[in-house]
């Protein structure tokens, strides 16, 4: 099959709001002939169809998306944006602000979780810190950014996005951002609070109870707001997220796939999905976390996770471990031996 060289992302830069909104209307789509070349392959392998499962599933995907056969993640990148948020005043976390910094630090000097999980696949990890020292207001008083903060925030993510990459693994660091991620969630879709919210870094019941107030509060100040996915962003998210959002979408247009990590990952991409229900289409989330309201974010967003294991850490680590599995996809697809090379009966 003709191989098809690497798209340029046409979205490395949001020049305005209008312009990030235009691309959410008019997103690119997976390659259908790869798709049905790799099945023609996947029906040759010495197995029964369908005998592997998700795995056969995996490299399909992979395959309309890098637009070849036998797909690869080679060329896969982990990006962390880390953002630090006004609400945490609120006391909506069991941690303080500064730990966002110390563990940027800590993921720069190899000693995180994120580090030991990408090395063991061999991904290579960039970290992208957000004005650290400058949170976003408190929402629960103000937008949390001024368009041009969250413009910025979306463009930074655009730009960690290498046009040619096999796979991009996203994750994030930020105390409060948990809360965020609920106040996006629930902006988006609807429901209550109590739908959305979870104990985050380890809070008790009453700060989860806290937790929720907040964010109704929030709901309220917002309310008569525009509910465009630049304005939810902006109003009750984080520079992370916005981020996220930016990366995602430029994603999309470099035909790039992208795992997703865990609740907050994927409330990022909320505000989008309700505008935009395709920009999931070259999004795999890697795993459904322990956080509560991520299991019916997942059903709003139309994700099956490839992994339950209890994780709520964050910081890419569900996807890192989700892109392991990946690997074990393409090794199946790419590696097994057809019938006829085998030299064994075919079932058809």
């Amino acid at each position: 099959m003709k191989q098809v060289a690497p798209a340029q992302s046409r979205y490395q830069r949001f020049d305005s709001i209008d312009a990030f909104h235009l691309a959410l209307t008019d997103l690119p789509g997976s390659d259908h002939a790869a798709v049905d070349a790799a099945a023609r392959r996947q029906m040759q392998l010495t197995k029964p169809p369908g005998s592997l499962g998700r795995l056969e599933e995996i490299a399909l995907f992979l395959a309309g998306w890098q637009a070849r056969e036998r797909p690869g993640i080679d060329g896969a990148q982990a990006v962390i944006f880390a953002g630090n948020h006004g609400v945490a005043t609120q006391g909506v976390s069991a941690f303080p602000p500064a730990v966002t910094a110390q563990m940027v630090a800590n993921f720069a000097a190899g000693g995180a979780a994120i580090n030991a999980l990408t090395g063991a696949i061999g991904i290579p990890l960039r970290v992208v810190p957000l004005h650290l020292d400058r949170p976003t207001a408190d929402f629960t008083a103000a937008p949390a950014m001024e368009e041009e903060e969250c413009l910025a925030a979306l463009n930074a993510g655009a730009a960690a996005v290498e046009p040619g990459s096999d796979l991009l693994l996203l994750g994030e660091m930020g105390i409060a951002n948990s809360t965020a991620a609920a106040a996006l969630c629930l902006r988006s879709f609807g429901g209550a609070a109590t739908d959305w919210v979870g104990p985050g870094t380890g809070l008790s019941a009453s700060g989860v109870s806290l937790k929720g107030a907040v964010i109704e509060r929030a709901m309220a100040r917002h309310a008569e707001a525009s509910a465009t996915p630049f304005e939810t962003l902006r109003r009750v998210g984080g520079r992370e997220l916005a981020a996220i959002a930016g990366a995602t979408v430029a994603a999309r247009h470099a035909r790039v796939p992208v795992l997703l990590d865990g609740y907050i990952c994927c409330a990022a991409i909320a505000p989008l999905a309700v505008a935009a229900p395709a920009i999931v289409d070259h999004c795999i989330a890697a795993h459904c976390s322990a956080e509560p309201g991520h299991r019916l974010l997942l059903d709003r967003l139309g994700l099956r996770p490839l992994l339950e294991l209890d994780m709520r850490l964050g910081e890419g680590s569900g996807a890192a471990v989700a892109a392991a599995v990946i690997r074990s996809a393409l090794a199946a697809h790419n590696g097994m031996a057809t019938f006829a090379e085998a030299g064994v009966t075919s079932g058809a």
